[in-house]
């Protein structure tokens, strides 16, 4: 089986997995229990909660663990779009666009800033929608189904220099851990997850800037400085940490190695049958193609009955036949209706990038001729 979903889920890292089960087994104790074992355990958080966070932001930032990016994600929202309006881009994963559409149900105005071609922000269209009543701007770093990338740090400085009390917010799960990311001062919340990079489901976490306006989204307990209630998941967290540390070191490495994989596949996809959505400047981790004027789910599954996983956009939008994404870069329904999105993890083989072109290849001739 070949594997090129890695947007959607990864493997979990065996040797991660191996480090952090003592924490399912022997130090199985509630961190937040007063005894002993219990306090070794919450020591054991605060180291993991260092190493993830150190990986990403300088000082000035603390780390929430949540269960999921979706629930960092919906807790920003909810929490820092409560007056005036709320700005994000139509290519924001479902976990910021479900949640704003979701405001605009509940009277706030929500204003949706256009994407260029490639799925990246139209710089122009987002700050012309900022104004002194915006209070949340949220631009997604790694767009998920096209690999674009948005220039937070250039777009966060210009929204504050607009106005200095609106709250910036990245969904950067798809960057974390593959792109070179530091978190500059303008960017007030940024979200990431285990699962996209060797993790297992279960740990993801929201950055937050110190003093940024955040209110709980899960009551009970008050663990997580009250943040993020909920007896934390530390086998996952601290798999979570020894993933991110691992990462870190082999990041340039994995990075380098995804180019020379996305170029290979690039190339050897024949052009008859498939035209890149994906820009060449993007994430080197996501290339999204379209079999123009065939069904992109029925290549999936032809795919998999050949041992090649690939998907065809967000996991999370599966159930929608066109992407709402791919829609909003300016492409037609025949378009978005052959969408295939191949993912890597970076450490890919080039024997199972050229069986993967091959079989990609002789599918599309194949379903070409049957609706032909």
């Amino acid at each position: 089986m070949i594997y090129l979903d890695n947007a959607a889920t990864t493997m979990p890292d065996a040797a991660c997995v191996r480090s952090a089960e003592q924490f399912l087994k022997d130090d199985f104790y509630n961190p937040s229990a007063l005894y002993r074992e219990g306090f070794a355990v919450h020591k054991a958080l605060a180291e993991a909660r260092k190493a993830v966070l150190s990986a990403v932001a300088a000082q000035g930032y603390e780390l929430i663990f949540t269960g999921s990016g979706t629930e960092a994600d919906n807790q920003v929202l909810f929490s820092a779009g409560r007056r005036g309006n709320v700005v994000i881009t139509e290519g924001e994963h479902a976990a910021v666009y479900e949640s704003a559409k979701e405001l605009a149900r509940r009277g706030e105005e929500v204003r949706f800033a256009k994407l260029r071609e490639d799925g990246s922000v139209d710089a122009e269209d987002l700050l012309a929608k900022v104004d002194a009543d915006t209070s949340l701007v949220s631009v997604i770093h790694v767009n998920n189904e096209t690999g674009a990338v948005n220039e937070i740090a250039r777009l966060s400085s210009a929204v504050k220099t607009k106005n200095k009390r609106t709250l910036f917010h990245s969904d950067g799960v798809q960057a974390f851990g593959k792109l070179d990311v530091r978190l500059p001062q303008t960017v007030d919340f940024y979200t990431i997850s285990a699962h996209k990079i060797g993790g297992v489901r279960g740990a993801a976490a929201l950055i937050r800037k110190k003093g940024a306006p955040l209110q709980p989204y899960l009551y009970g307990g008050g663990q997580e400085n009250g943040l993020r209630s909920g007896t934390e998941n530390t086998f996952a967290i601290i798999q979570f940490a020894e993933v991110v540390k691992k990462r870190m070191r082999e990041r340039s490495a994995l990075y380098a190695h995804a180019v020379e994989m996305n170029a290979k596949l690039r190339g050897m996809l024949d052009k008859k049958f498939f035209m890149p959505l994906s820009s060449e400047t993007g994430s080197p981790f996501i290339l999204s193609v379209s079999a123009v004027g065939l069904r992109g789910e029925v290549l999936q599954h032809m795919l998999n009955e050949r041992g090649v996983l690939v998907g065809t956009g967000s996991a999370c939008s599966s159930r929608n036949r066109y992407s709402r994404v791919i829609l909003a870069c300016g492409v037609g329904e025949n378009v978005a209706d052959g969408v295939l999105r191949l993912s890597f993890f970076g450490d890919e083989s080039a024997d199972d990038i050229a069986h993967a072109a091959d079989v990609l290849n002789a599918c599309a001739a194949e379903l070409y001729e049957r609706t032909r």
